[in-house]
């Protein structure tokens, strides 16, 4: 997840220009994958390391590598978890800072590709739209468009590996409120930072209450005559130093690769030990929480009003500040949070349902992201669509009754590339596994487990997660479609549990594949 500036000073991180004739070919790869931020570097790693004869490519949309780490530009974009989870097990984060700068999580990714030799491997500018599967021989076949104008190509593949994260990278989300057109200032969404945006000595609008809103506002503080966080309601905010004190001691006593290790190890386990209780004893988790941030911030401020939430802690992704920077920019008159509703932009600014008037020279919107299940990708299986809004999540990384086909996920109460990297290392079991048995394909197989209680796949309460519901696989409530979010479960399910579990199904080339259920039409469900 996000919360200094994407590192400018480096350009986009490119591969070799391919052969221009190559969209009139189609390519064969053992794997594909989509998409080369953290997911995929990951996955390009794993592959060479544990199935070194396989051939892969990896097919990123954009001009540069880094996902969503060169997408974002605002101003003080980083992490919003530590960088010894968020980096990868197998090239330690070197840098003291445990939460990092854009900038800097930029730079790691493309070293690391450098590092590892896998530049070489991505066809930059190719767009994923399309991926059909074919029992008959056993092969996925990509469709992609090259380049601004979308030139089409065409790859096929053994295995597909979608490692494009779940944000939409067209558009972020954007409510609109009465009388937008009539504001004389300046409007602007964070996904699209305007490069020519100067707001020093600017008076500032930062409207939402996440992790966006949270890191925008001390940064533009800085320079800005003042900023305004306005927020319908509050988000549990937690101040935690971005160096990390232990893993400096650590690297002074132990050799590199196992203070790495150590570090890691004790990030996880707190992480784990902090979610769970926050689960257990919210109400524990909610009076410290709040306890801390009054302590920030004095007896006289509102704690009530402006950083105490309606839900329990972990309902929603907790916002982390690092040096208590939003709590000091508060404090020392240069920003301010807002709880309150808009009733209108005006000519100077926005009203509010209170009847307060906010004046503003510039208003960011930090209003959330949208989510886009596989990419925006269509999927067939058999020359039949297969929506993922009907599919289960089989340990979290493949869609039921969906052949050769797996997606990189990760955590929503730790650091996504725990995760996913966990579902690298799993999907090269799987495939060694096929080889190892002669088998051609492999497909979870829903069945009636699956169904045996369903819930969304993302449990978070979430405005982002919300509006996705309808678009989002599901979960059961049994192993092994249950969506865990626990690092112990899933390294136990994945690096060592058995590859034939009962719900993985193998075939051969010819045999038909698992189809997933058509949706009920209207007419069904108006039955029950």
């Amino acid at each position: 997840m996000l919360s200094g500036n994407a590192d400018k000073a480096h350009p986009p991180a490119r591969a070799t220009v391919p052969d221009p004739d190559a969209a009139q070919q189609v390519l064969h790869f053992d794997v594909l994958v989509v998409g080369a931020g953290l997911s995929g570097i990951c996955a390009a790693y794993h592959l060479q390391a544990s199935c070194p004869g396989k051939r892969y490519a990896i097919l990123e949309g954009r001009e540069a590598i880094g996902g969503t780490w060169d997408l974002f530009r605002y101003p003080g974009v980083r992490s919003d978890s530590d960088m010894y989870t968020l980096g990868f097990s197998f090239r330690p984060w070197r840098s003291d800072k445990s939460i990092a700068a854009g900038g800097a999580i930029l730079e790691y990714i493309r070293d690391t590709a450098r590092a590892f030799d896998i530049e070489r491997h991505i066809r930059f500018g190719h767009r994923a739209t399309r991926a059909s599967w074919s029992s008959e021989t056993a092969r996925w076949t990509v469709e992609a468009a090259v380049g601004p104008r979308g030139e089409p190509a065409r790859f096929t593949c053994n295995f597909l590996y979608l490692c494009s994260g779940y944000y939409d990278y067209a558009d972020g989300y954007m409510p609109g409120w009465p009388g937008m057109e009539r504001f004389g200032g300046r409007v602007v969404h964070p996904q699209h930072w305007p490069e020519d945006l100067a707001y020093d000595g600017k008076r500032v609008v930062v409207i939402g209450s996440g992790a966006t809103a949270v890191t925008l506002l001390p940064e533009m503080a800085r320079r800005a005559a003042h900023v305004t966080m306005l927020q319908r309601s509050p988000t549990y905010i937690v101040a935690r130093p971005s160096s990390d004190a232990v893993s400096a001691w650590l690297q002074r006593k132990l050799p590199a690769g196992m203070a790495h290790r150590a570090t890691r190890w004790k990030n996880v386990l707190f992480g784990m030990y902090f979610y769970n209780l926050a689960r257990k004893k919210p109400e524990l988790v909610k009076r410290k929480i709040l306890q801390a941030a009054r302590a920030q911030l004095g007896p006289d401020y509102d704690i009530d009003k402006h950083f105490t939430p309606s839900y329990k802690p972990w309902d929603q992704r907790l916002c982390l500040v690092p040096d208590s920077d939003l709590f000091k920019s508060i404090r020392a008159g240069q920003a301010s949070v807002v709880t309150d509703h808009i009733e209108s932009f005006t000519e100077t600014g926005l009203q509010l349902r209170s009847g307060q008037q906010l004046d503003a020279d510039i208003v960011v919107t930090a209003t959330g992201l949208k989510l886009k299940v596989a990419g925006g990708m269509k999927i067939e299986v058999d020359g039949v669509p297969a929506d993922p809004a009907q599919a289960f999540m089989y340990k979290g990384m493949m869609y039921s009754d969906v052949p050769n086909l797996a997606v990189a996920m990760g955590y929503v109460n730790a650091s996504w590339t725990l995760k996913a990297e966990l579902s690298s290392m799993y999907v090269c079991r799987l495939i060694n596994h096929m080889d190892a048995n002669g088998h051609a394909w492999c497909a979870p197989r829903r069945g009636g487990a699956a169904g045996d209680g369903e819930e969304p796949s993302l449990s978070l309460t979430s405005g982002y997660v919300q509006r996705a519901s309808g678009i989002l696989p599901r979960q059961g409530r049994k192993r092994p479609w249950k969506v865990h979010q626990n690092y112990l479960f899933d390294l136990m399910a994945l690096k060592f549990g058995k590859v034939e579990d009962g719900a993985m199904e193998f075939g051969r080339a010819g045999q038909p594949a698992p189809r997933m259920p058509a949706p009920a039409s209207a007419a069904e469900s108006a039955r029950g």
